[in-house]
């Protein structure tokens, strides 16, 4: 009797115990350690700010008379020479360090400071304080014979004793092509002030400059050898090259005439031969 009331109390315990432990909460898993390094998880790319516009020296003047906007491909030579002024005048109108640095889309003066400026072109003073002259967008066609009369006394003079192998073309050809062999005398065509001597303009070789007045200038192209340097002063007939096949196929000298920069036939101004 004892014994089955001990059996049947521990029985009830068990019982008890079994209860007890099914209702209890269960307990969290132990975590896990991974070993080795964790994959980093890139942070997303920062939207990079719009880049501020470069400001081109110079561009509060871009589209005014008397200012030119630099193309691919120029250089301070061929704009000074496109506008008949010097290398040397634009260095200092423009304030460069460097001649040779000037930037796609920098823009230039190239009128003289202080120049009455007009849409129709610039308002020079000429050499020798007479009034000035405007320079008129369309030039007036010249008469179809005889030299033109307007080359303000200078009396421009044949550079080259040879032949005329081509003329003046607008488009395809600036000036005047001469004949020559190498080494024949190039002649100053009226006098003047070398404004460049050198051969940093494609197309033309070894080169030279000359500026006549605030109007004329005249280019000498192609020469084997150059007799005269930057600023030195020439007379009209003075030998300054020696023709040459620089840049060019044959030996011959390239002549051309710019009034205000611009090319015209120098068939129109030299005197007769």
């Amino acid at each position: 009797m004892m014994f089955r009331e001990v059996s049947r109390f521990w029985l009830a315990s068990l019982a008890l115990m079994v209860v007890a432990g099914c209702t209890s909460s269960p307990r969290a898993p132990a975590p896990v350690e991974t070993r080795g390094s964790s994959p980093k998880v890139s942070a997303p790319a920062a939207v990079p700010a719009a880049e501020a516009v470069k400001v081109m020296p110079g561009a509060e003047n871009a589209g005014k008379p008397g200012y030119y906007t630099v193309q691919r491909g120029d250089t301070l030579t061929r704009i000074a020479l496109d506008h008949g002024q010097t290398w040397r005048d634009l260095v200092s109108w423009n304030s460069l360090a460097n001649a040779n640095l000037i930037e796609v889309g920098q823009v230039l003066r190239v009128a003289p400071p202080g120049a009455s400026v007009e849409a129709g072109g610039v308002v020079v003073q000429p050499i020798g304080g007479t009034a000035p002259v405007a320079t008129p967008t369309k030039p007036a066609p010249a008469p179809p014979t005889a030299p033109v009369a307007h080359d303000e006394g200078l009396g421009f003079a044949w550079p080259a004793s040879g032949s005329v192998i081509a003329g003046f073309d607008e488009a395809k050809n600036k000036g005047l092509d001469i004949a020559g062999n190498a080494g024949d005398p190039v002649l100053a065509a009226a006098d003047g002030q070398v404004v460049y001597a050198g051969a940093g303009l494609r197309g033309y070789g070894n080169l030279i400059i000359l500026k006549h007045n605030n109007t004329f200038l005249t280019a000498y192209a192609h020469n084997q050898a150059l007799l005269v340097k930057e600023d030195q002063k020439v007379r009209k007939g003075q030998k300054i090259a020696e023709m040459g096949k620089t840049d060019a196929d044959r030996v011959k000298l390239h002549f051309e005439i710019r009034r205000q920069g611009k090319p015209v036939d120098p068939a129109k101004y030299l005197s007769a031969r």
